[in-house]
């Protein structure tokens, strides 16, 4: 089945976070004028009002600083140009020092049905030293003020490899989360990005962080706690309780069709060129102020790259091999005409081979060997076609 999804940034925060190079910029509020640009912007998609959309996320930055008014002026331009699924996911990015129970149930009346909490580790030291504007109270007076606004579906993010944290540390901050039970968690390892605090300290040594292979070590004990306490690993980094996978990045990783709105948001469609439906990528400008001067201007006016058969098929075997089912099988010769195995002879030969490969009737995925190895064996598929 093939899904549909719409991607919401609001590009700003109270602070940015030491490790953080998304594009987000130091706010304490949202302006106003950004609204009117991302209902301007849905206003431009008019060609696209007869699709459904089954998912919504909005993400950022920091969506929890929307006040309330602003919240329902962004949905009354949703719904205004665009078809919401009556079933759609709909998912909230919150950093837990920016919410209360008044605007939770605010959210939760918009038809906010799932929340995305960036706790990151329960240890206040920690959450200091990576720029964290919270402390572990806010965040469980968030989560209790969610639960009681009727929230049912939360995740909560965690995150490993912290300057200075242990293995213990990591363990005990699972299992801690685990008392409230969230229907999902998000389990990311810390990426040293450049240009961000973070790495600039790690360069001059004014941190210590892990060993990748301690890194690697706090992963699979986590990973293994999780699965022992009902939650399933799906995809590199994500865990759920049964019926709980996050359907809109599930679109993703399924290399699907979305429709990104606002300051450096990306959009994935297959748009009609002649007498074919051809792959296409489109972005935004990263500057709120340069994105608020173009989000009135039409699609067809945008910069659009097209996108080839094998750059497409490569894509959707990359993403699909995120997740632990991989890539269906069903799907992929439905949208391409011929299987992986076809298409990609020698690179499922060797890998298989090497038991880092598994076709069973329906999927295509990583064994746990190949899913450890996933960017060495990947390379196989991208040295197949040129494009």
């Amino acid at each position: 089945m093939f899904m549909v999804g719409l991607y919401i940034h609001i590009p700003y925060c109270v602070r940015k976070c030491k490790y953080c190079d998304f594009n987000s910029y130091a706010s304490a509020t949202v302006p106003d004028a950004y609204i009117d640009a991302l209902t301007a912007e849905l206003k431009t998609l008019g060609a696209l009002h007869d699709c459904a959309f089954d998912t919504m996320f909005i993400g950022g930055g920091t969506p929890s600083l929307l006040t309330m008014c602003q919240a329902k002026r962004l949905f009354v331009g949703i719904h205004t140009y665009l078809h919401i699924s009556g079933d759609a996911e709909t998912t909230m990015e919150c950093n837990p020092g920016t919410v209360n129970g008044e605007k939770l149930r605010a959210y939760a009346g918009l038809g906010i049905n799932r929340l995305s909490l960036g706790m990151q580790s329960f240890q206040d030291a920690l959450l200091k030293r990576i720029g964290r504007i919270h402390t572990a109270d806010d965040f469980i007076s968030a989560y209790d003020a969610a639960r009681n606004a009727g929230f049912t579906n939360i995740n909560v993010d965690l995150m490993h490899g912290l300057p200075g944290q242990t293995q213990q540390d990591y363990l005990q901050d699972i299992r801690r989360l685990l008392v409230y039970r969230p229907e999902h968690i998000s389990a990311y390892s810390l990426i040293l990005e450049e240009h961000t605090p973070l790495f600039d300290e790690a360069q001059s040594h004014a941190l210590t962080l892990p060993h990748a292979d301690a890194v690697a070590d706090m992963q699979d004990a986590g990973a293994a706690l999780l699965a022992a306490s009902g939650y399933a690993q799906y995809e590199v980094s994500n865990y759920a309780q049964n019926g709980y996978c996050c359907r809109h990045n599930i679109n993703y990783w399924q290399n699907g069709m979305y429709v990104g709105i606002g300051a450096g948001a990306h959009s994935a469609w297959r748009l009609q060129s002649g007498r074919t439906a051809q792959w296409t990528r489109w972005e935004n400008p990263l500057n709120p102020v340069a994105y608020m001067q173009m989000a009135g201007a039409p699609l067809i006016s945008r910069p659009i790259s097209y996108i080839g058969f094998y750059e497409e098929a490569f894509e959707t075997v990359m993403l699909g091999l995120r997740m632990k089912k991989g890539v269906d099988l069903a799907a992929f010769k439905l949208r391409f005409h011929q299987s992986p195995q076809a298409l990609y002879p020698h690179a499922v030969a060797a890998l298989a081979a090497r038991g880092w490969l598994v076709i069973d009737q329906t999927h295509m995925h990583f064994s746990g060997a190949g899913f450890d190895m996933q960017n060495q064996a990947l390379l196989q598929f991208m040295d197949a076609h040129a494009f």
